[in-house]
């Protein structure tokens, strides 16, 4: 039964190792992050495409490392810019919750910080969960200048609807 485990596991991870990741990059608009690639074939984005996307996240980066979840939205970024999407044409908030909040607090061991910084310097909004923010321990003013604080993540998601954003399923 064992045997049969981790074969089955090596499987399955094995279409996991043979990616090949050479043709992602980053940039246009964040150099250092947001890692895409680009899609042969894919439709093409309309002219006219507005996109205002709520991502949510609630998982917390191992220590010291990048909230790669935090990442997937500078992905969005980088990857609809490189495709015609003027940059004007995206909003992009991320609510965070759960121990996701610890990764806004300003502190040394913060690997998304620099991230952080630089989406925020370009307009992407970061809202706090009030309620995780309480449970977590972490006050308005230990978070990384720029982060919002809501009363709760679904207020915020539920304001951002109002003001036409859509949820990232990812």
């Amino acid at each position: 039964m064992r045997i049969a485990l981790i074969a089955s596991l090596l499987v399955l991870g094995a279409p996991v190792a043979a990616q090949d990741l050479s043709a992602f990059s980053t940039g246009p608009v964040f150099e250092d992050f947001g890692p895409h690639a680009p899609v042969e074939g894919a439709n093409d984005l309309p002219s006219l495409a507005r996109f205002s996307i709520a991502f949510d996240v609630a998982k917390k980066a191992d220590s010291g490392a990048r909230n790669r979840e935090f990442e997937s939205a500078a992905r969005f970024i980088n990857m609809h810019v490189a495709a015609g999407v003027p940059a004007d044409r995206i909003k992009i908030a991320v609510v965070v919750h759960g121990g996701a909040v610890r990764d806004l607090v300003e502190s040394g061991d913060n690997g998304s910080a620099a991230m952080l910084r630089a989406m925020l310097d370009y307009g992407v909004r970061f809202i706090v969960c009030g309620q995780s923010a309480a449970a977590n321990g972490v006050s308005a003013d230990e978070l990384i200048d720029g982060v919002e604080m809501e009363l709760s993540a679904m207020t915020a998601h539920a304001l951002l609807q109002q003001d036409g954003y859509t949820v990232n399923p990812f």
